[in-house]
Parts: structure tokens; sequence; C-alpha cells
């Protein structure tokens, strides 16, 4: 499958390659439950609709504005492909957004209203509720890019030498470290050490922060208030600074769904970092790897992914300049 960007004008400073696939595997295909969306700097929009790329024109787009999201539906729950559709489609209707404070305020209703929009379709059983992740750039032409995570899909910065997560996943481990049942060490190995695919929060579902017994309606954006010390630095809604030098990777669970994920994912700066690569070009070489050399015990699932190069570098907040360049704690 090439790029699904390829048509697509993200300006002079950006460049983006993007790929949604329901499978590395011939023998098994199961249903596309991601999705993704991008707007490119002049209004053009890609998504996913019934397993396929849809183009349209995004009217009254600001030029040189930019959003990218990628979007992975809950397997376990019915409709998710359904629920990833929904946001996608939706996000085209949520206007270009300047500050933290707007996007959140915009995605967090939109949430609420097709969490309505489910339930009166199906029942009011939110363990049976559909759910998506949505981890969302959204890039103004003239500000520092904003981070929207909802989910266990990653952000992921690339570079020569080091590979770290932006996100913080929403899962059982990162509420045990939030109450201080898991320290650094702990949480990095049933996060990123280890195949978990339980989730605590989800885009329509709700989330299980608040009371683990009790699905709630809202979302609970994680922030340096509730998170550990050791993820302080991770809030799920933020600016970011994002280098020159570096790659980013929007992508949804199926490319570290193996047994030992850490060791797959150090793989990618040797494989994606090398200076002058294009952007399609390194995507093109994730998936080969991928297809060619599965980790060892991988659970086949969709494989969705945004991989964007600044071409100048994007200042956000700038303590995040200062953050150590591997995540991983020392052992």
């Amino acid at each position: 499958m090439t790029s699904l960007t390829d048509q697509l004008d993200f300006g002079a400073s950006l460049s983006v390659a993007a790929r949604c696939e329901a499978s590395i595997s011939k023998l098994q295909v199961p249903e596309n439950q991601d999705n993704l969306l991008l707007i490119d700097a002049r209004g053009q929009a890609v998504l996913m609709l019934e397993q396929q790329p849809l183009s349209l024109t995004v009217a009254d787009w600001p030029a040189g504005h930019v959003r990218l999201a990628v979007l992975d539906g809950m397997g376990g729950h019915g409709h998710g492909r359904e629920a990833a559709e929904a946001v996608a489609q939706a996000l085209l209707q949520v206007p270009a957004c300047h500050t933290l404070q707007q996007l959140g305020e915009q995605l967090d209703a939109l949430h609420h209203r097709l969490q309505q929009q489910f339930r009166q379709l199906h029942d009011a059983d939110s363990f049976r509720r559909p759910g998506t992740t949505l981890t969302l750039l959204e890039i103004p032409a003239d500000s520092a890019p904003l981070l929207y995570h909802v989910g266990d899909s990653r952000l992921y910065e690339i570079s020569a030498e080091t590979v770290r997560p932006l996100t913080v996943d929403h899962v059982p481990a990162t509420a045990y470290a939030m109450h201080g049942l898991l320290d650094e060490q702990q949480w990095w190995q049933q996060v990123h050490g280890e195949h978990r695919p339980q989730i605590a929060q989800a885009y329509i579902l709700g989330n299980a922060f608040d009371n683990p017994q009790v699905l709630a309606d809202g979302l609970h954006a994680l922030d340096q208030a509730s998170l550990p010390a050791f993820l302080q630095h991770l809030p799920d809604r933020r600016a970011l600074t994002l280098r020159s030098d570096a790659l980013y990777l929007l992508a949804t669970d199926g490319f570290w769904s193996c047994a030992r994920p850490d060791l797959w994912v150090a793989r990618w700066p040797a494989l994606l970092g090398g200076p002058g690569q294009p952007v399609a070009a390194a995507l093109e070489a994730l998936y080969h790897d991928y297809r060619q050399h599965p980790p060892p015990a991988l659970h086949i699932d969709n494989l969705s992914a945004i991989l964007l190069r600044p071409l100048v570098a994007h200042h956000g907040n700038i303590d995040e300049t200062a953050l150590p360049q591997a995540a991983k704690p020392h052992d």
C-alpha cells in the first residue's frame, strides 16, 4: 500500500507519511478497527471509511494548519471499527484549534456527544459501549504543536541514537502507579516490557481511573498532579517541542503487541533514524521489517502509523528539551 499522504501537502516545514493496514499476515486478516485522520496545510484530508481510504476537503481550514491522529477501535467491545470511524469523521467538523484549552474543550465535548449517540443506538450498559484510542497532534502554522491523548496508542520520538515514548498508556499499570502501587521499573516492565492488552480509558467508552470498579462517562486527563513523579513530564495534553533532527511516530499498538516490545522498539533508531531518509521510505522500512522479521510471540493486530519529520524545529514546552534522552529507567 502506498502512503496515504501521497496527495497531501503539509507545507515547507513538515514531511509526513501514513499507512493503515489490517494485518501483516496473509493467513490472519482481521477486520481493520484502526483509523487515522490527516488534514494537510491546505485543508485536504484523508481518513478510513469501511476500511478504505477516503479523501475530501475541509471547508474554511486555515492555511498552514495541520491535524494528525491515529485511532484504534476497541476489538474487545462491539462496534470498535464504527467508533473509530465516527471519531475520525467527527474530527473533520472540529474547528482548527490554537490553544490547549480550546483543543481540550472541543474534543471533550465531542467525546460526550458521541457517547450519547452510541448509547442511543445500543443500550445503557457502559461495559459494552464501544470505544477507541485517540492520539492527536494539532499543529498550528504559527505556534507550538499540541498533543491530546486518550488510550494506549502512542507518540514516539525517534532519533539516530534513541527512541522514547512521549505519551503514557492509559492502562491498569498506570492506575496502579498513580496510587503508588508500582515504582518506575515495575511500571516500565508492565507497560513497555510485556504484552498486556487491557485498557483503563478510551474515547467514547469512558475511564476507570476515577474508580476501578465503575466505568465513568467522562475522560480523566492525566496531568502533573495525578501522575507519579517519574511520569509527570508526560501529561496527556500539552504543547510539544518537535526537533528537526528527529522523527515522530504516531502509531497503534499492533506495532508492539509482542512478548518483549521494548526490545523490538529499540530497533527503530537504526531502522528509521538515519539522516536524510525520506519519511515515506522510513515508514516503508518499518512495515517491511515488521513483515519480514516479525518479533517473537507476535499477536496479530491492525497496524496504523503516521510518521512525521519537522523540517524546522517546532517549539512548545521548553522543559521538554531538558528531559533525558531515554525514558526507560536504568537497571
